[in-house]
Protein backbone atom coordinates (compact mmCIF):
# COMPACT_ATOMS: atom_id res chain seq x y z
CA UNK A 1 0.00 0.00 0.00
CA UNK A 2 1.64 3.35 -0.83
CA UNK A 3 1.02 6.25 1.35
CA UNK A 4 -0.96 9.22 0.02
CA UNK A 5 1.91 11.64 -1.10
CA UNK A 6 1.62 14.92 -2.67
CA UNK A 7 3.87 15.78 -6.04
CA UNK A 8 7.49 15.84 -5.79
CA UNK A 9 9.00 19.50 -6.06
CA UNK A 10 11.02 20.22 -8.97
CA UNK A 11 10.72 16.68 -10.30
CA UNK A 12 12.98 16.69 -13.79
CA UNK A 13 14.89 20.02 -12.58
CA UNK A 14 16.57 18.21 -9.30
CA UNK A 15 17.05 14.88 -10.76
CA UNK A 16 18.57 16.40 -14.03
CA UNK A 17 20.84 18.23 -11.60
CA UNK A 18 22.71 14.72 -10.89
CA UNK A 19 23.47 14.01 -14.69
CA UNK A 20 22.55 10.70 -13.86
CA UNK A 21 24.73 7.84 -15.68
CA UNK A 22 23.09 4.42 -16.40
CA UNK A 23 25.76 2.72 -14.30
CA UNK A 24 25.79 4.86 -11.56
CA UNK A 25 25.35 4.83 -8.06
CA UNK A 26 23.34 7.73 -6.53
CA UNK A 27 21.60 8.61 -3.02
CA UNK A 28 18.43 10.07 -2.57
CA UNK A 29 18.50 11.14 1.25
CA UNK A 30 15.02 11.81 1.59
CA UNK A 31 13.06 9.08 -0.25
CA UNK A 32 9.18 9.99 1.42
CA UNK A 33 6.70 9.24 -1.07
CA UNK A 34 9.35 8.33 -3.50
CA UNK A 35 8.57 10.70 -6.46
CA UNK A 36 12.48 11.79 -7.05
CA UNK A 37 13.76 8.03 -6.81
CA UNK A 38 11.64 6.88 -8.93
CA UNK A 39 12.45 9.45 -11.52
CA UNK A 40 16.35 8.61 -11.28
CA UNK A 41 15.68 4.68 -11.23
CA UNK A 42 13.89 5.38 -14.92
CA UNK A 43 17.49 6.92 -15.91
CA UNK A 44 19.40 3.88 -14.29
CA UNK A 45 20.63 0.94 -16.40
CA UNK A 46 20.35 -2.92 -15.15
CA UNK A 47 24.06 -1.96 -13.53
CA UNK A 48 22.89 1.11 -11.61
CA UNK A 49 22.13 1.45 -7.71
CA UNK A 50 20.34 4.03 -5.79
CA UNK A 51 20.13 4.07 -2.13
CA UNK A 52 17.05 5.78 -0.16
CA UNK A 53 17.05 7.32 3.29
CA UNK A 54 13.70 8.00 5.38
CA UNK A 55 13.72 7.71 9.47
CA UNK A 56 9.72 8.66 8.50
CA UNK A 57 8.27 4.86 9.84
CA UNK A 58 5.06 6.21 6.94
CA UNK A 59 7.69 6.17 4.25
CA UNK A 60 8.44 2.50 4.33
CA UNK A 61 4.68 1.76 2.65
CA UNK A 62 6.43 3.62 -0.30
CA UNK A 63 9.46 1.64 -0.87
CA UNK A 64 10.36 0.46 -4.44
CA UNK A 65 10.51 -3.59 -5.56
CA UNK A 66 13.65 -3.72 -7.17
CA UNK A 67 17.32 -5.45 -6.76
CA UNK A 68 19.04 -2.34 -7.86
CA UNK A 69 17.17 -0.24 -4.68
CA UNK A 70 17.72 -0.03 -1.28
CA UNK A 71 15.58 1.90 1.00
CA UNK A 72 17.71 2.39 4.65
CA UNK A 73 14.64 3.57 7.28
CA UNK A 74 17.88 6.02 9.10
CA UNK A 75 18.18 9.58 9.59
CA UNK A 76 20.27 10.90 6.46
CA UNK A 77 22.60 12.47 9.16
CA UNK A 78 24.45 8.73 9.15
CA UNK A 79 24.34 8.87 5.42
CA UNK A 80 28.11 7.69 5.42
CA UNK A 81 27.84 4.99 8.32
CA UNK A 82 24.92 3.27 6.80
CA UNK A 83 26.31 3.20 3.03
CA UNK A 84 29.87 1.74 4.25
CA UNK A 85 27.04 -1.30 6.00
CA UNK A 86 26.30 -1.73 2.38
CA UNK A 87 30.15 -1.81 0.96
CA UNK A 88 29.64 1.54 -1.04
CA UNK A 89 32.43 4.44 -0.41
CA UNK A 90 32.24 7.22 -2.84
CA UNK A 91 28.69 7.86 -4.96
CA UNK A 92 28.02 9.54 -7.94
CA UNK A 93 25.50 11.68 -6.95
CA UNK A 94 22.92 12.95 -4.20
CA UNK A 95 19.56 14.10 -3.64
CA UNK A 96 17.98 16.11 -1.12
CA UNK A 97 14.43 17.61 -0.89
CA UNK A 98 14.32 19.03 2.84
CA UNK A 99 11.70 20.14 4.97
CA UNK A 100 8.65 18.23 5.89
CA UNK A 101 6.69 16.28 3.62
CA UNK A 102 3.33 17.13 2.23
CA UNK A 103 2.34 13.60 4.13
CA UNK A 104 3.35 14.58 7.68
CA UNK A 105 1.65 18.02 6.83
CA UNK A 106 -1.76 16.13 6.22
CA UNK A 107 -1.51 13.42 9.17
CA UNK A 108 -3.29 15.87 11.90
CA UNK A 109 -1.80 13.62 14.30
CA UNK A 110 1.35 14.17 13.62
CA UNK A 111 0.80 17.98 14.76
CA UNK A 112 3.37 19.27 11.97
CA UNK A 113 -0.07 21.97 10.62
CA UNK A 114 -1.65 24.93 11.94
CA UNK A 115 -4.51 23.54 10.03
CA UNK A 116 -5.05 20.95 12.52
CA UNK A 117 -5.57 20.34 16.59
CA UNK A 118 -2.92 17.40 18.06
CA UNK A 119 -1.01 16.70 20.44
CA UNK A 120 2.14 18.44 21.10
CA UNK A 121 4.55 16.03 18.81
CA UNK A 122 6.52 17.43 15.44
CA UNK A 123 8.87 14.45 15.53
CA UNK A 124 9.71 13.03 11.89
CA UNK A 125 11.00 9.77 13.43
CA UNK A 126 8.98 8.10 16.19
CA UNK A 127 12.30 6.79 17.81
CA UNK A 128 12.80 10.15 19.06
CA UNK A 129 12.92 11.10 22.81
CA UNK A 130 12.32 14.86 22.08
CA UNK A 131 9.02 15.72 20.61
CA UNK A 132 7.35 19.34 20.85
CA UNK A 133 5.81 18.53 23.81
CA UNK A 134 8.80 18.71 26.32
CA UNK A 135 9.94 21.72 23.77
CA UNK A 136 7.05 24.13 24.98
CA UNK A 137 6.73 22.44 28.29
CA UNK A 138 10.45 21.88 30.03
CA UNK A 139 13.03 24.35 27.78
CA UNK A 140 13.77 27.19 30.27
CA UNK A 141 13.02 31.08 29.18
CA UNK A 142 16.63 31.39 27.75
CA UNK A 143 16.20 27.88 25.16
CA UNK A 144 12.88 28.74 24.23
CA UNK A 145 13.75 32.54 23.34
CA UNK A 146 17.01 30.79 21.26
CA UNK A 147 14.47 28.24 19.60
CA UNK A 148 11.85 30.73 18.53
CA UNK A 149 14.75 33.27 17.50
CA UNK A 150 17.43 31.33 15.74
CA UNK A 151 14.51 28.98 14.13
CA UNK A 152 11.72 31.36 13.32
CA UNK A 153 13.43 34.10 13.00
CA UNK A 154 10.90 36.12 15.17
CA UNK A 155 11.64 39.45 16.84
CA UNK A 156 8.92 38.66 19.75
CA UNK A 157 10.95 35.77 21.30
CA UNK A 158 11.80 37.33 24.39
CA UNK A 159 7.94 37.82 24.93
CA UNK A 160 6.77 34.13 23.51
CA UNK A 161 8.90 31.97 25.77
CA UNK A 162 7.72 34.34 28.80
CA UNK A 163 4.10 33.75 27.76
CA UNK A 164 4.59 30.19 27.55
CA UNK A 165 6.69 29.65 30.63
CA UNK A 166 3.93 31.82 32.53
CA UNK A 167 0.55 29.72 31.12
CA UNK A 168 2.16 26.46 31.86
CA UNK A 169 3.44 27.26 35.72
CA UNK A 170 -0.50 26.86 35.79
CA UNK A 171 -1.46 24.24 33.44
CA UNK A 172 0.57 22.05 30.97
CA UNK A 173 0.68 22.82 27.65
CA UNK A 174 -0.31 19.37 26.08
CA UNK A 175 -1.77 20.28 22.36
CA UNK A 176 -0.94 22.65 19.43
CA UNK A 177 -4.65 24.26 19.81
CA UNK A 178 -3.65 24.96 23.69
CA UNK A 179 -0.41 26.42 22.32
CA UNK A 180 -2.40 28.75 20.34
CA UNK A 181 -4.36 30.15 23.17
CA UNK A 182 -1.90 30.68 25.10
CA UNK A 183 0.48 32.75 22.17
CA UNK A 184 -3.06 34.30 20.76
CA UNK A 185 -2.38 38.02 21.99
CA UNK A 186 0.87 37.96 19.41
CA UNK A 187 -1.24 36.39 16.67
CA UNK A 188 -3.06 39.81 14.73
CA UNK A 189 -5.71 38.51 12.17
CA UNK A 190 -4.25 39.52 9.14
CA UNK A 191 0.06 38.06 10.44
CA UNK A 192 -1.68 35.44 12.57
CA UNK A 193 -0.61 32.37 9.75
CA UNK A 194 2.53 33.89 9.22
CA UNK A 195 3.21 33.55 12.90
CA UNK A 196 2.07 30.72 13.78
CA UNK A 197 3.89 29.30 10.53
CA UNK A 198 6.93 30.81 12.11
CA UNK A 199 6.40 29.18 15.77
CA UNK A 200 5.46 25.98 14.49
CA UNK A 201 9.12 25.97 12.32
CA UNK A 202 10.86 27.06 15.13
CA UNK A 203 9.74 24.21 17.30
CA UNK A 204 10.17 21.83 14.65
CA UNK A 205 13.82 22.54 13.82
CA UNK A 206 14.42 22.09 17.18
CA UNK A 207 12.96 18.91 17.75
CA UNK A 208 14.25 17.05 14.66
CA UNK A 209 17.42 19.27 15.21
CA UNK A 210 17.22 19.96 11.45
CA UNK A 211 20.17 22.63 11.06
CA UNK A 212 22.75 20.00 12.55
CA UNK A 213 21.86 17.03 10.71
CA UNK A 214 21.85 19.23 7.48
CA UNK A 215 25.35 20.11 8.53
CA UNK A 216 26.34 16.66 8.91
CA UNK A 217 24.99 15.72 6.19
CA UNK A 218 26.22 18.13 3.91
CA UNK A 219 29.70 17.56 5.50
CA UNK A 220 29.83 14.09 4.78
CA UNK A 221 28.10 14.62 1.03
CA UNK A 222 31.31 16.08 0.61
CA UNK A 223 33.60 12.81 1.49
CA UNK A 224 31.57 10.21 -0.38
CA UNK A 225 30.93 12.16 -3.93
CA UNK A 226 33.46 10.96 -6.32
CA UNK A 227 35.30 14.01 -8.26
CA UNK A 228 32.46 15.42 -10.44
CA UNK A 229 29.83 14.17 -8.75
CA UNK A 230 26.68 15.68 -8.09
CA UNK A 231 24.77 17.10 -5.20
CA UNK A 232 21.23 18.62 -6.02
CA UNK A 233 19.53 20.19 -3.25
CA UNK A 234 15.84 21.70 -2.58
CA UNK A 235 15.19 23.90 0.50
CA UNK A 236 12.15 25.62 1.67
CA UNK A 237 13.35 28.25 4.23
CA UNK A 238 16.08 30.77 4.47
CA UNK A 239 17.86 28.71 6.98
CA UNK A 240 18.80 25.87 5.03
CA UNK A 241 19.11 27.87 2.19
CA UNK A 242 21.70 29.74 4.02
CA UNK A 243 23.79 26.54 5.03
CA UNK A 244 22.93 24.95 1.35
CA UNK A 245 24.43 27.86 -0.33
CA UNK A 246 27.26 28.64 1.76
CA UNK A 247 28.74 25.13 1.63
CA UNK A 248 28.30 25.22 -2.13
CA UNK A 249 29.79 28.42 -2.51
CA UNK A 250 33.12 27.54 -0.47
CA UNK A 251 32.76 24.00 1.12
CA UNK A 252 32.49 26.11 4.55
CA UNK A 253 28.99 26.87 6.93
CA UNK A 254 30.66 30.26 7.88
CA UNK A 255 33.97 32.48 7.11
CA UNK A 256 36.14 32.33 4.34
CA UNK A 257 38.11 28.81 2.23
CA UNK A 258 41.52 29.15 1.93
CA UNK A 259 43.76 30.68 -0.46
CA UNK A 260 46.69 28.31 -2.46
CA UNK A 261 49.94 29.79 -3.34
CA UNK A 262 49.00 32.21 -5.82
CA UNK A 263 45.96 33.66 -3.53
CA UNK A 264 43.07 31.95 -5.26
CA UNK A 265 40.22 30.33 -3.07
CA UNK A 266 40.42 26.69 -2.73
CA UNK A 267 36.95 25.40 -3.18
CA UNK A 268 35.43 21.96 -3.25
CA UNK A 269 32.81 22.85 -5.43
CA UNK A 270 31.90 23.69 -8.48
CA UNK A 271 28.11 25.87 -8.93
CA UNK A 272 26.03 24.10 -12.00
CA UNK A 273 23.15 26.03 -12.13
CA UNK A 274 22.15 29.58 -10.80
CA UNK A 275 19.16 28.77 -8.23
CA UNK A 276 16.20 27.30 -9.42
CA UNK A 277 12.85 27.77 -8.56
CA UNK A 278 9.24 26.70 -9.61
CA UNK A 279 7.22 27.82 -12.30
CA UNK A 280 4.08 29.23 -11.54
CA UNK A 281 2.42 26.74 -13.11
CA UNK A 282 4.06 24.29 -10.51
CA UNK A 283 2.60 26.19 -7.67
CA UNK A 284 -0.26 26.21 -8.64
CA UNK A 285 -0.35 22.04 -8.70
CA UNK A 286 1.30 21.93 -5.85
CA UNK A 287 1.10 24.72 -3.29
CA UNK A 288 3.95 23.36 -1.09
CA UNK A 289 6.62 24.16 -4.02
CA UNK A 290 6.10 27.98 -3.36
CA UNK A 291 9.00 28.68 -1.35
CA UNK A 292 11.24 25.78 -3.04
CA UNK A 293 14.92 26.49 -4.01
CA UNK A 294 16.67 24.44 -5.46
CA UNK A 295 20.49 24.38 -5.51
CA UNK A 296 23.46 22.10 -7.50
CA UNK A 297 27.03 21.90 -7.47
CA UNK A 298 29.45 19.32 -8.75
CA UNK A 299 32.31 18.23 -6.45
CA UNK A 300 35.76 19.00 -8.28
Amino acid sequence: MTMEYHNPVLLHETVDGLNIKPDGVYVDVTFGGGGHSREIMKRLGPNGKLFAFDQDEDAQANSIADERFVLIPENFRYIKRFLRFYGIKNVDGILADLGVSSHQFDVPERGFSTRFEADLDMRMSKKNDLDAFKVVNEYDDANLRRVFLDYGELKIAPALARTIIEAREKKTIKTTEELKQVLNKYLPEQFKNKILAQIYQAIRIEVNQEMEVLKEFLEQSLEILKPNGRLSVISYHSLEDRLVKRFMKNGLFEGEPERDFFGNFSVPFKLIEKLIVPTEAEIKINNRARSAKLRVAEKK
